[in-house]
């Protein structure tokens, strides 16, 4: 699947947060005025969405928001003109700090998005990855992406999701019919729903490329899932919710939560099925100290509880699709086990955190295909998935 940026934006203007702007009541942004080439010239109003995306989930703000895009001296044909961005909402800038990023965005709909994202952390090396920029400064620069034909992946489909985008549509023909037939009005269980994820998925190679194969599986569960949620939802979304605010949000909880459990739960069927093809021993789920349950312990649990069983020879893998600060729950899992794994779909992680990954003895195993999103110092302490199968193995 190939995936442009041009799909979603038209333009961006990208710049480091000012003590100005952060403390300023005018809710604007000045000295854009190379942002005109993507707005154009006349007064215009946007509607669009301001977001704060960090590092933890639970602090990420997603406000709606409505723009005006001007100049101030359109009055005063003798000097030259000064464009400005004025945005409604008073949360996410006020609450930002300086050095943060911020980046403005046009999407092909004509709305407009700012993100703004911490200095030094995962979400802003995200982003500057997403839209193919190097470093900025407390100067906006802007990026044209009209004619912007550069392949993001399967790391810029994800980092889109992380803010909100849905993206890898596929085609509803091809499975929608067949999903009916097999599970009828009813999601089944997730192992079902991977196994025939799995089944729809040709040219995998497990033993040569099993990075691959575990990416080209959630993914397409993951577009399975939202193509077949969208037919059982359809009949709700028809009769509508009576203007009862509190049954609308519990049915898009209820939505999101499922999105995420179900994302998780993937995973790490995913990976048990290369286990199982590749043959390698391993207990899912069971105890080890304090009712601790890691998702993986190699050889097994039985090894892990036997003390005469050398520490040297097991191994412990925590699986979470998104890191960041999640991270630290797995080391606490396994205290025979002195060296943790950790395997994520996380791109572009910072280096603050991946060094304190390894300050904390966690290794981190990021499939292949998520490499390029990372800088050649930080791969030195990353393996890939083929290379934590060849390690467990010998």
């Amino acid at each position: 699947m190939t995936t442009t940026i041009s799909e979603y934006f038209s333009g961006i203007a990208a710049k480091r947060l000012s003590n100005v702007e952060i403390n300023s009541n005018q809710h604007e942004f000045n000295g854009i005025n190379k942002f005109r080439d993507i707005l154009g010239t006349e007064r215009c109003e946007l509607n669009g969405r301001i977001i704060y995306f960090t590092d933890d989930e639970d602090t990420m703000i997603d406000n709606s928001s409505t723009y005006t895009w001007y100049d101030v001296r359109a009055n005063n044909p003798k000097r030259s003109a000064e464009f400005r961005l004025y945005y409604s909402d008073n949360v996410v800038v006020p609450n930002a700090s300086v050095g943060d990023l911020v980046i403005m965005g046009k999407t092909i709909d004509d709305e407009l998005t700012i993100i703004v994202a911490e200095q030094d952390s995962t979400a802003e090396k995200q982003l500057l990855y997403l839209f193919g920029l190097e470093e900025v400064d407390d100067k906006f620069s802007i990026k044209d992406y009209r004619n912007d034909h550069r392949d993001i992946g399967f790391p810029g489909r994800y980092i889109l999701q992380l803010i909100g985008i849905e993206v890898g549509v596929i085609n509803e023909l091809e499975y929608l019919e067949d999903m009916k037939a097999r599970f009828g009005d009813m999601f089944p269980t997730t192992a079902i729903f991977s196994e025939y994820a799995r089944s729809t998925v040709a040219d995998i190679n497990v033993y040569d490329d099993p990075d691959h194969a575990l990416i080209s599986w959630w993914e397409r569960e993951g577009q399975l899932l939202r193509l077949f949620e969208r037919t059982i939802i359809s009949d709700k979304l028809n009769q509508g919710f009576n203007d009862d605010v509190d049954e609308f949000i519990q049915f898009a909880l209820t939505i999101i939560n499922r999105r995420k459990s179900r994302a998780g739960h993937s995973f790490e069927n995913h990976l048990k099925a290369i286990f199982d093809l590749r043959k390698i021993s391993y207990s899912k789920g069971q105890r080890t100290e304090r009712k601790n349950k890691p998702d993986f312990i190699f050889p097994s649990i039985e090894a892990y509880h036997d003390t005469t069983f050398p520490e040297v020879d097991l191994y412990m893998l925590g699986v979470k699709t998104t890191a960041k600060d999640r991270w630290r729950q797995v080391l606490s899992e396994a205290d025979r086990i002195a060296e943790k794994h950790l395997i994520t779909l996380e791109p572009a992680i910072s280096v603050n955190q991946t060094n304190e990954m390894l300050a904390q003895s966690l290794k981190l195993i990021i499939p292949k295909p998520l490499h390029n999103t990372y800088l050649p110092a930080q791969l030195n302490n990353i393996m890939s998935l083929n290379d934590f199968i060849g390690e467990i193995r010998r």
